[in-house]
């Protein structure tokens, strides 16, 4: 049986047209091309509150966008989440939208004192980061800090695994560049890495 791939869109412009859009839809063109089902969920499209405080974050009152992207989510075997480097971090909206799925209710039944959770066990992830600096300087001068920490505190505390991660400086590059990382993005679909 073929993999299921959800395609985490994180760029925070609603409109598209930006080079994670691009991205996403290489990706998903490689996957179909594979013969996988392939589901896009664009999350600046998505309408959900922040939360605010503690109590918000242990209810298990779900917002209908966040329990679609739950269920989007529990129905996939590898995800890619896509989004732009904004501050030294992931856009405030891809943040919120983690904040809202990665509750205990559904990470782990309720029980966050684990050092580890399994109920998502058994998918992997992709995170492409896109951003207007080299990436090797974010790589090595900053650490990739706010990757570690996503790659370490939400997907692998989930459950995840292998997390992966692809870096693309420079906004992509010049046009040759940028063909190229879409191709790169389409082989990714196609092999549900």
């Amino acid at each position: 049986m073929a993999r299921r791939i959800l395609i985490l869109q994180g760029h925070p412009d609603p409109a598209g047209g930006h080079l994670d859009h691009a991205l996403a839809d290489a990706c998903r063109e490689g996957a179909e091309q594979a013969g996988r089902p392939v589901e896009v969920l664009n999350i600046a499209q998505r309408d959900f509150p922040l939360l605010q405080n503690q109590a918000e974050f242990l209810d298990e009152t779900v917002p209908p966008a966040i329990l679609e992207a739950q269920e989007a989510i529990e129905a996939a075997d590898h995800l890619l989440l896509i989004y732009p480097l904004w501050l030294g971090d992931m856009p405030a909206v891809v943040k919120g939208f983690l904040e809202q799925v990665f509750r205990p209710s559904f990470v782990a039944d309720g029980d966050m004192n684990r050092l580890r959770h399994t109920r998502l066990q058994g998918r992997s992830v992709r995170i492409v980061v896109t951003m207007g600096m080299p990436a090797l300087a974010y790589r090595w001068f900053y650490r990739a800090h706010s990757l570690k920490s996503l790659e370490r505190n939400v997907f692998r505390f989930c459950g995840f695994g292998p997390v992966r991660h692809t870096l693309i400086g420079q906004n992509g590059g010049d046009a040759t560049t940028r063909q190229r990382w879409l191709e790169h993005l389409r082989e990714l679909g196609r092999q549900a890495k």
